[in-house]
């Protein structure tokens, strides 16, 4: 089976169905089939014609919808559809008609009928039962063919001859479906028959079985009957064209033609002896024995299930999408033929005679919207339509009948948020529904972060166990392969190659089991003692499986440019994409020199240096009280007394965790320090040394940033938003995303809205390689949210940082509603994303 082919890309889809239909009933109910596809009709997923055979009497046969995308011309049980794939049945059957008068041997080598045919070892029966070994021919005449070539049968033998690509396997020591095996066994018929094809075809099978509407026909053949119907497509509202391409100049792998009612008059002649013997059909009906002795279920042309009981093919090309099922046992035959380009009807079909309840999908439309897609275009005024958990059109579109219809009021649709750091998976088990995230249009959270890490497979049984309201990516931490690979009484110092080569099969395993890549969070003491070479060493293995590399750079303070040029380091060596995590300048005297390091950051993506970052919209960060001492003396007063002038401001620098002394607990370090009648900086240091003797947490929400160094860097085109949030103590965790929306473009008109959404939509999901995310376009996955300009707002503060956002209207996550006007829905459809 082939599917639709565009100039520039050429995909094989491999079609057959050897999926076992049988439905137990002896009477079918076909009045619940014409209810399914007629539904599928009216939400635009079928367009064709179905038909349901018992003992070769029609029990159930309708045409739904047009010929063309002109729309002028009703479809009909006479319409004749291009079989696509489903023409390989009868391309078999000239092969079988000439050997049973001895005009070819099925083990003859294909060179004695094609000369020049550079492969000797590939015989006919090779061909015939997709074990030739031979590649596709897309590829190959995408790259030898102009635009303003036709491909025929002789031009892609020719290809082969010329260029004799490389077989895939020994001819016969594998199944393989291969297009160009039956372009090949339509050459030697042709060859073989000293006829067209299509000659030859009708008067050997068309006109013996009384076909009136089944014919070849190609770009290179003669003109089309005006029965002939073209593929299609609906797109964003509309029906376009969906026909044949510069390739279809062949015939072998596709290109006939035929009606529902001579298909079924072709079904029914293979009980019989009409074209062949029945010991020819016998054969043809086996299924295909390999070199090693197994056997494979396809016979010539057909799929074969339930011994041979059951025969069947599908066929896809352009806006084609054919089912053809014989089943011998029950003698039921059932055929669909399909312009629409979409694979519906045939999922239903099998549903349907299984006797499976039928499942039609979730359609929704989203109308009166300005649509913001991500991409950092202008917002345009629009409607979405969302087809179970994809995207399906966009644009100016109506309503189909009996679809869910949402009206946007004029208010943004957009991407759901993507937060590239998060740490709200700590606590996913007890607050499935996300709120902290949904509440702010957060449909993707990213784990995994400041080095520290939960096992993929372990995060996959907790959803599986505890569905979750949002997606969920993971990184490999750093830190937490240092521990595994260190023990915790020994990581204070630079790994051993030994240890290291333990890290590297640990970050392999989590790399294979869908990791995004590694993160450090090098300013924490696990990681703090590792050198440049570890890290780097482990960064290439993140390389060579396709991942990235994130960051909590090794300092954001007094170290900064040394810590630069550390991920620079990685990103040139390790070759891969590397992310700074929450940048920011957190030393008083940088401050205002954003320009400059961000200078440094485009030079070295000038260089070819894959460098982003991702930037909290606050001047506070949160971390632990330990950070603040750069140099890991904290017994030093000098370096507390440099800490509490330089790295933060202790009256607006706030104690969030203190469980050595909960009354300590979100009073700033001024203020305990008065409570404690001592110098700040002593406090600090007293803090630090209280909470390692205690081993109670600490945490600080420490005032360190100037707000224009935070638009500075958020405005770089290379910088995404993410929260570093919790569901609890700072604000972010709560507010981040709204935080940008109404601070920094409503109020501050730092970014405009576009600019806004993309850096927090299409452009984190750049950053971590996530495939159909972050954008609102065809085929995307309907991870939406409805808000309005106006009035979104971030409500979370220092004093009470838990309270949600407004001005969200709706969140979507996998086309499931999670979040309505300010609560959850109680929906869990999210899903842990895994590297691609």
């Amino acid at each position: 089976m082939l599917k639709r082919v565009t100039p520039f890309t050429l995909i094989l889809l491999i079609g057959l169905c050897f999926t076992t239909l049988a439905q137990s009933q002896s009477k079918l109910n076909t009045a619940q089939l014409d209810s399914t596809l007629s539904a599928l009709h009216q939400l635009q997923l079928f367009n064709g014609v179905a038909l349901i055979a018992q003992d070769g009497q029609v029990i159930y046969q309708k045409a739904f919808g047009k010929s063309d995308a002109s729309g002028k011309t009703a479809l009909s049980p006479q319409s004749s559809f291009n079989l696509a794939s489903v023409s390989k049945q009868f391309v078999a059957m000239t092969a079988m008609l000439l050997k049973e008068e001895n005009k070819l041997q099925y083990d003859d080598p294909v060179q004695k009928y094609l000369p020049g045919f550079p492969y000797g070892n590939i015989t006919i029966r090779h061909l015939l039962t997709h074990t030739s070994g031979l590649p596709e021919y897309f590829d190959l005449a995408q790259r030898h063919l102009t635009l303003l070539d036709t491909l025929t049968n002789e031009d892609m033998l020719q290809l082969l001859v010329r260029h004799k690509p490389a077989l895939e396997f020994e001819p016969g020591n594998r199944w393989a479906y291969c297009n160009t095996g039956y372009v090949l066994l339509a050459s030697v018929v042709i060859k073989v028959s000293g006829q067209p094809f299509a000659d030859f075809f009708a008067e050997r099978i068309a006109r013996p079985l009384g076909l009136q509407h089944t014919f070849v026909y190609h770009f290179k053949g003669p003109t089309a009957p005006a029965q002939r119907v073209l593929g299609m497509r609906w797109e964003n509202g509309k029906t376009l064209p969906d026909d044949l391409i510069s390739i279809d100049g062949v015939v072998g792998d596709g290109n006939v033609y035929s009606s529902a009612e001579d298909l079924l008059r072709w079904e029914q002649a293979l009980y019989t002896e009409k074209l062949v013997k029945k010991t020819t059909l016998e054969e043809a009906f086996q299924p295909v024995k390999l070199s090693d002795g197994s056997t494979h279920p396809y016979g010539f042309g057909w799929g074969i299930a339930k011994d041979g009981k059951e025969l069947s093919h599908t066929g896809s090309w352009v806006g084609f999408r054919n089912l053809i099922v014989r089943d011998v046992e029950q003698k039921r035959s059932l055929i669909l033929l399909d312009n629409s380009g979409q694979g519906h009807a045939q999922q239903a079909l099998r549903n349907w005679y299984e006797g499976k309840a039928p499942k039609l999908p979730s359609s929704l439309l989203i109308r009166n919207v300005q649509i913001i897609d991500g991409t950092g275009s202008a917002a345009r005024l629009g409607a979405v339509r969302v087809l179970n958990n994809r995207i399906r059109d966009l644009g100016s579109l109506s309503p189909l009948p009996g679809e869910k219809v949402v009206d946007g009021l004029g208010k943004v649709l957009a991407p759901g948020f993507i937060d590239t750091h998060s740490h709200h998976a700590g606590t996913m088990d007890e607050r499935p529904e996300m709120l902290a995230v949904a509440s702010q249009g957060v449909t993707t959270i990213v784990s995994g972060q400041d080095g520290e890490s939960e096992p993929m497979d372990s995060l996959a049984a907790r959803i599986k166990r505890r569905p979750i309201a949002v997606n969920l990516a993971s990184y490999a931490g750093h830190s937490t392969l240092r521990l595994r690979a260190m023990g915790l009484s020994s990581f204070r110092r630079p790994a051993t190659m030994a240890e290291v080569d333990k890290m590297k099969v640990l970050l392999d395993d989590e790399l294979k089991a869908g990791a995004l890549g590694l993160c450090s969070g090098l300013e924490y003491e696990e990681g703090f003692y590792s050198n440049r070479d570890e890290v780097i060493t482990l960064a290439k293995v993140a390389a060579a499986a396709g991942g990235r590399y994130m960051s909590h750079i090794r300092s954001e303070d007094i170290y900064l440019d040394d810590a630069l040029d550390e991920i620079i380091q990685i990103g040139r060596e390790a070759k891969l994409p590397v992310q700074i995590s929450h940048f920011k300048i957190a030393l008083k005297s940088k401050w205002g020199q954003a320009p400059q390091l961000l200078a440094r950051l485009q030079a070295a993506r000038a260089e070819g240096i894959d460098i982003t970052a991702d930037v909290y919209p606050y001047e506070h960060w949160q971390s632990t009280l330990r950070v603040l001492f750069p140099k890991k003396d904290f017994d030093n007063l000098a370096s507390a007394e440099f800490a509490v002038t330089q790295l933060v401001d202790p009256t607006r620098s706030i104690v969030s965790r203190f469980g050595a002394q909960p009354a300590y607990a979100g009073k700033t370090l001024s203020a305990i320090a008065q409570m404690r009648s001592e110098p700040v900086a002593k406090t600090l240091m007293h803090l630090v040394a209280e909470a390692e003797r205690t081993g109670e947490t600490e945490s600080i929400i420490g005032a360190s940033m100037a707000d224009k160094d935070v638009i500075d860097l958020l405005k770089w085109p290379h910088t995404n938003v993410c929260s570093d949030g919790t569901h609890r103590s700072h604000p972010r965790g709560h507010g981040a995303f709204t935080r940008v929306l109404a601070r920094y473009v409503r109020e501050k008109k730092a970014l405009s809205m576009e600019e806004a959404i993309h850096k927090m939509t299409g452009l984190s999901a750049e950053h971590l390689g996530l495939q159909n995310r972050g954008l609102i376009a065809p085929g995307y996955y309907a991870d939406l949210v409805l808000f309005d300009p106006k009035t979104v707002q971030d409500n979370a503060t220092f004093q009470n940082p838990t309270l949600l956002s407004t001005g969200i209207e709706q969140v979507w996550v996998n086309g499931k509603a999670v979040f309505v006007k300010g609560k959850s829905t109680k929906e869990f459809p999210g899903v842990l994303l895994k590297r691609e």
